[in-house]
C-alpha cells in the first residue's frame, strides 16, 4: 500500500462519517447492474429520458431520467443538483396516485442524478412537433376527429389527477400535452413536476419570481396580463386548453411568445392575448373586475376589441352544450370565477351519455395511438463517462416541448393494444 492510500485509509478510520460513506458508496448499486437500457425515449432542458427493464426476477419496463450536470462550451462542469430535479425529487416522492406518474426510485451515481419511474405506452405527444400522439393519429392516419367517449375519459382522468395534486397543495403549473401520459390499459398518467411547487398562499408574480410557468399556448390570462399573485386556477385554464386541442386536433390558443429582454423583464405577451381574445372576446371590467390594476391593463386597452365566440368554435368541434359550458366556465378570465378541478369534475358533462370510463380506449380500441419509435444508438451514453460532451443530435428541435420542459416526455409505446383494461366502469 501506498504512503497516500495509507494516509486515506487513515482518514477514514478516524472519522465515522467517512466510513461511512465509503460503506455506503461500496454496497450502492449502479444503474447498470439493476437495468438494462432499451431505447433512447428523449431530450430536454434538464436531462434525457431512456426506455429501460429490471434485471430482477419481474424484468418490469421503466422509464429512466437521467438529468445533466452543467456544461460550459464542451467541458463538462457539475455545479450541482438543479432547483427542478430537486423539486421533482422531493414532490414525487411525497404522492401516490392512480393518474400521477409514479417515481420507483432515485439513484445517484457519478454526479448524475436518475430518476427511475413507471413506464406508460402512450404518451401524448409526438415525437418531433407540440402535436399529441393522439392527435397526429387522429388527424393523419384516421382522419376523424376523438370520439366522445375517448376525449371524455381522457379529461376526466387528468382532473382526477388534478385533484389530487391540489389536495395536496401542489400546483403542476406546466400542464400541457407532452406532460400527460397514457398507459396500456388507458389511464391517464400526470407527468413532469419538475416546474411544480407546494401552495399554502397565492405564489409571486413572475416579475417577482419565476420568470416562465406554463408553456405560452397553455398560459392562463392572469399570467399574461402580468397578475400580482396566481393559484390553482392556472391549471384549470391549462386544462382546459387540452380539452380544446383534443377537440380540434389542434392548439385553440397558438400564439408567438415574446422573449424576455436582456434585462430578463417579462414582456407584454401581445400575440398570446390576440389569440385568446379572438376565441373568447376582449374581457369586460364587470366580468374581470382585477383586471384594472393589472400591470398589462393599459397594453391589453391597446389592443382591438373582440367578440366571445366560443360557442361557435365549439359547435364543429365539441359538439354538446354541457361540454361547450365546461369550456366556458374554465376559460372564465376572472380566476376567482374558474371552475376548481373538484368542481369541473362534477359537472354534468360527465354525467351525459356517453359516460367516462377508466380505460379511455375501451369503447373505440382503434383510437389507440400506434408505435411510438426508440432510437438504439442514444442507450450508450447512460453509462457515465466523466467530461464527455452529450451527443448534439439528441438535442431537442427549436420550439419542441421536451426544450420547454424539464426532459419532455418519459414514455414510449411498447406493445400491447391497450384493450385489456378494467372491465367498463362509470366513473362519476
Amino acid at each position: 500500500m501506498s504512503s497516500m492510500d495509507e494516509w486515506t485509509s487513515n482518514i477514514i478510520q478516524n472519522d465515522p462519517m467517512r466510513m461511512y460513506r465509503a460503506k455506503r458508496d461500496a454496497t450502492r448499486r449502479s444503474v447498470s447492474s439493476k437495468y438494462s437500457i432499451l431505447g433512447f425515449i428523449s431530450s430536454g432542458t434538464y436531462g434525457r429520458v431512456y426506455k429501460a427493464q429490471s434485471l430482477g426476477e419481474d424484468a418490469k419496463i421503466h422509464a429512466i431520467k437521467k438529468f445533466k450536470p452543467d456544461k460550459e462550451g464542451d467541458v463538462i462542469t457539475y455545479t450541482g443538483i438543479s432547483q427542478s430535479a430537486i423539486r421533482e425529487i422531493a414532490l414525487n416522492r411525497e404522492i401516490d396516485h392512480e393518474n400521477i406518474v409514479a417515481l420507483k426510485e432515485v439513484i445517484l451515481e457519478d454526479k448524475s442524478i436518475y430518476m427511475v419511474f413507471e413506464f406508460a405506452e402512450h404518451d401524448f405527444l409526438a415525437s418531433a412537433s407540440l402535436y399529441l400522439q393522439v392527435i397526429q393519429h387522429h388527424a393523419t392516419t384516421l382522419r376523424t376527429a376523438i370520439t366522445p367517449p375517448v376525449l371524455k375519459s381522457l379529461i376526466y382522468q387528468l382532473f382526477n389527477g388534478l385533484i389530487y395534486l391540489h389536495s395536496c397543495h401542489i400546483l403542476h403549473r406546466d400542464l400541457k400535452p407532452a406532460n400527460i401520459l397514457i398507459n396500456a390499459q388507458g389511464v391517464v398518467k400526470i407527468g413532469d413536476l419538475g416546474l411544480a411547487r407546494l401552495i399554502y398562499q397565492p405564489l409571486q408574480p413572475l416579475f417577482a419570481g419565476d420568470k416562465v410557468v406554463v408553456t405560452i399556448w397553455y398560459r392562463a390570462p392572469e399570467l399574461l396580463m402580468g397578475a400580482k399573485h396566481y393559484n390553482k386556477a392556472i391549471d384549470c385554464w391549462a386544462v382546459g386548453c387540452v380539452m380544446a386541442e383534443l377537440a380540434s386536433l389542434r392548439p385553440i390558443f397558438k400564439g408567438e411568445e415574446a422573449k424576455l429582454d436582456s434585462k430578463k423583464n417579462v414582456p407584454f405577451q401581445r400575440d398570446q392575448l390576440l389569440k385568446i381574445f379572438e376565441v373568447l372576446g376582449t374581457p369586460e371590467e364587470q366580468d374581470w373586475p382585477g383586471v384594472k390594476d393589472m400591470i398589462e391593463y393599459q397594453n391589453m386597452k391597446r389592443l382591438d376589441p373582440y367578440t366571445n365566440r366560443l360557442y361557435e368554435w365549439c359547435q364543429t368541434r365539441v359538439r354538446s352544450h354541457n361540454g361547450y359550458d365546461l369550456l366556458r366556465q374554465l376559460f372564465a378570465y376572472d380566476p376567482d370565477n374558474r371552475l376548481t378541478a373538484k368542481e369541473a369534475l362534477q359537472h354534468k358533462w360527465f354525467h351525459e351519455e356517453p359516460l367516462p370510463t377508466w380505460n379511455a380506449f375501451q369503447a373505440a380500441p382503434q383510437q389507440i395511438p400506434p408505435h411510438r419509435r426508440i432510437t438504439q444508438d442514444e442507450a450508450p451514453s447512460m453509462v457515465p463517462l466523466p467530461a464527455a460532451p452529450f451527443n448534439s443530435q439528441t438535442q431537442s428541435k427549436p420550439g419542441s416541448s421536451a426544450s420547454m420542459s424539464g426532459g419532455g416526455p418519459y414514455v414510449v409505446q411498447s406493445g400491447g393494444n391497450g384493450g385489456n383494461g378494467r372491465k367498463k366502469q362509470r366513473m362519476g
